[in-house]
């Protein structure tokens, strides 16, 4: 009894952990896309100051 609730431990350990780094890859690329489109925003806004003669 002792052992199969071990496994039973480790098994829902395991599975909770790749679904936390399921989270995080999906959190890492929507960051990425974040601070992509961030960065373009502002390159517009400044070409539009700049070069709006």
């Amino acid at each position: 009894m002792t052992r199969l609730m071990m496994l039973f431990i480790v098994l829902i350990s395991f599975s909770s952990c790749s679904v936390i780094e399921g989270i995080f890859k999906a959190g890492v690329g929507v960051g990425i896309f974040v601070v992509v489109a961030v960065i373009a925003i502002i390159i517009f806004i400044i070409s539009k100051i700049f070069g709006g003669k």
